[in-house]
């Protein structure tokens, strides 16, 4: 084998590295992410509203570009707070074969205890939990969405990658201020904003360190998208012409004379 391609956690991405460095294998990562939904002041609060429910809660949380923070300017966030909390109370939970429904279970029942640690441990360090109890989950493997509002660096929920239906949403200032907690973390695939500045989508596509920048949507996948982070989110792309270049090797000739035949 002269390649590696796999998709799945960094911790074990890290690991796989680490192996084939002993064969100097070409190695393709796509790995964890942690991303942030950005909601500055000069929006339509409803369509922010709607792009971060589906970019929040596509596959119950459990997707690598999923929301995994969310930073609304001051102007707009109390009354984004309510809004997207009342939206996310009125999703249906319950089994994924029934089309009416919108959050199904997590992978396995640990994956429901680590939600229910990074809410506990963010309201031990002074968020506000938003949301319905968790007794109303139609079973153990369910885990009903819950806000984490008012959520600091200091918290899990600001760490790690949720892969649930856990909402952390705080305020921000400052363009710059957001930038700098955007990029507070180890992983790099996917990030959101909504703006209709142009200066200032110029300013975060420049400033963002992410493989991957939505402005004003969450639809990021398609076979014509090269998919992929940096920083621990990866190395390498996936799809598009970019991503078929992870399977080819450059060979240079170079020709002196030639006999005459």
């Amino acid at each position: 084998m002269r390649a590696l391609s796999f998709t799945g956690s960094t911790e074990v991405g890290r690991q796989l590295i680490r192996q084939a460095a002993d064969t100097v294998k070409c190695t393709s990562m796509e790995l964890g992410g942690n991303a942030p939904f950005i909601v500055c002041d000069d929006v339509d609060i409803e369509a922010a509203v709607d792009g971060a429910i589906a970019a929040k809660f596509q596959t119950s949380g459990q997707d690598c570009i999923a929301a995994n923070r969310i930073y609304v300017q001051r102007p707009l966030y109390d009354d984004f707070v309510e809004r997207f909390a009342e939206r996310m109370k009125a999703l249906h939970v319950g089994n994924g074969f029934d089309e009416s429904n919108t959050i199904g279970p997590l992978i396995h029942e640990d994956a429901v205890a680590k939600a229910q640690e990074l809410i506990d441990d963010a309201r031990a360090n002074g968020a506000r939990i938003i949301g319905r109890d968790q007794s109303e989950a139609p079973g153990p493997q369910f885990f009903m969405p819950t806000i984490a509002a008012d959520f600091t660096a200091a918290m899990r929920v600001a760490e790690e990658e949720a892969f649930a239906p856990v909402v952390p949403i705080t305020v921000f200032d400052t363009d710059d201020e957001v930038i700098a907690a955007a990029n507070n973390t180890v992983y790099g695939l996917a990030s959101y904003i909504y703006t209709h500045r142009d200066a200032r989508i110029r300013l975060f596509l420049r400033n963002l360190e992410f493989g991957m920048v939505g402005v004003n949507t969450m639809k990021l996948t398609g076979p014509h998208v090269p998919f992929g982070g940096v920083k621990q989110s990866g190395l390498g792309r996936e799809g598009a012409h970019i991503g078929i270049e992870e399977y080819l090797e450059t060979k240079y000739y170079c020709f002196g004379s030639l006999p005459a035949d």
